[in-house]
């Protein structure tokens, strides 16, 4: 079953107009983000599923995760989020703490920025991965070796990220760090 996450800078507003059935835990407690909008049984009190969602995934529900990213809070409008994607981010402001402090997901993990130097998307998206309990192996070693094996999953069921949300995070944390410089320009402007 595919995983789809999909972010918002508040995701009550596209909640409050949106028909969904709320997901649920295995613990009868609502999901953080987990949302259904195509039939599934629910609690018409409540408003969550009465299935938990690993078994509604077994069932063929299909869940979506709408996320708040608070990243998002900066940007304008579309050509702005389009412009802050496009800039190459300076790259050499992940060798620094209190810049990576400030980041989203790599916050704390100044060290890793420093001895990876990552320069592009995919090359901070390897460090996202890199992060995660599967991969941390990897670490110190050259791009070609981590990109042999950083997006295969683990046989041993150890957390680790799938690419396609490494990728998609770390196109966030670009957007972040623009939105940070664009910011301290416009101070000294």
């Amino acid at each position: 079953m595919p995983d789809i996450d999909i972010d918002f800078a508040d995701r009550t507003k596209a909640l409050a107009v949106l028909k969904h059935v709320d997901a649920r835990l295995d613990t009868d407690k609502k999901h953080n983000t987990g949302i259904y909008c195509t039939s599934i049984p629910y609690n018409p009190i409540t408003g969550i599923s009465t299935i938990d969602y690993k078994e509604a995934e077994d069932r063929g529900y299909f869940k979506i995760d709408f996320l708040n990213v608070s990243v998002y809070e900066g940007v304008k409008n579309k050509e702005h989020l389009t412009r802050l994607l496009e800039t190459e981010p300076l790259w050499d402001l992940l060798e620094q703490d209190d810049f990576t402090n400030l980041l989203f997901h790599i916050n704390g993990h100044g060290y890793l920025m420093r001895e990876m130097k990552p320069t592009s998307i995919e090359e901070l998206a390897m460090c996202l991965a890199l992060i995660r309990p599967a991969k941390k192996h990897l670490i110190g070693k050259s791009w070609a070796e981590i990109q042999q094996t950083i997006w295969v999953k683990p046989d041993n069921g150890d957390y680790y990220f799938k690419k396609a949300h490494a990728i998609a995070y770390a196109h966030v944390i670009v957007v972040q760090m623009n939105l940070i410089c664009e910011g301290i320009s416009y101070e000294f402007s």
